[in-house]
């Protein structure tokens, strides 16, 4: 499996996870986003760039739904309760996998978040 990208190749593999991480960018995050049939919104950023800044910054960790959940509630202050269907809403395929595919990072292998 592959993503174009302006023009370039990026190489996946079968499950859509980036091969290489360091081919990473906006653009790339968008064609993945393109192919999960996912609108990156404002807040679909910020959960990508958690993750993101969680995985180079944070020894590999990739954060399950109770910790994204627990890390939202102090960041989304105006949005009322924060709880994982605030996540699903922006990937229903599950926030933990789906968004770190689009956010480059490995295939996590453990199972849900709870």
């Amino acid at each position: 499996m592959s993503y174009e990208v302006n023009g370039k190749t990026i190489e996946a593999d079968a499950n859509g996870y980036l091969v290489d991480h360091t081919e990473w960018s906006e653009d790339v995050a968008k064609a993945i986003a393109d192919s999960e049939g996912i609108n990156l919104s404002e807040k679909a950023w910020e959960i990508i760039n958690f993750l993101r800044d969680e995985y180079f910054n944070n020894n590999g960790n990739q954060p399950n739904e109770r910790n994204m959940v627990k890390h939202f509630k102090g960041v989304w202050t105006d949005e009322g309760k924060v709880d994982a269907k605030s996540l699903y809403i922006h990937f229903p395929k599950g926030p933990a996998k789906q968004a770190s595919k689009i956010a480059g990072l490995p295939e996590t292998k453990r199972k849900g978040g709870y």
